[in-house]
């Protein structure tokens, strides 16, 4: 973690292997909900340290020293109806519809190959 050396990382999940993600793991303090074998086999091998929750709790209770690592925020599909009204111009905010076909939103004004778009 660039930084963040001498860090614990925490992972509300499972940590798993990816031998594509580093080809030699750095030594690393991991707390997370699961480890898979592997993953955590790796991680003990390079030095690190594989923890749980409750064992977090006992080490630091207030969390101290620690980064919560969590995905992107954005990424529900949700996120893609917010913003400027469908329709509008300049506007990529996807409408709400029944269905992807042909008949639905994809008529005159909203392509230029229909007529006009709008």
């Amino acid at each position: 973690m660039d930084g963040k050396d001498g860090k614990m990382a925490v992972v509300v999940g499972t940590v798993t292997d990816d031998k594509r993600v580093f080809a030699d793991v750095p030594e690393l303090k991991v707390c997370a909900l699961r480890f898979t074998e592997a993953a955590r086999a790796r991680i003990t091998k390079a030095g690190g340290e594989c923890l749980t929750f409750d064992k977090l709790a006992m080490r630091s209770p207030l969390g101290k020293g620690t980064v919560l690592l969590r995905g992107p925020v954005k990424s529900r599909e949700a996120e893609r109806h917010f913003g400027k009204a469908p329709g509008v111009p300049n506007s990529t905010t996807a409408p709400y519809v029944r269905s992807k076909g042909r008949k639905f939103e994809k008529a005159r004004g909203r392509r230029k190959s229909r007529g006009f778009k709008v």
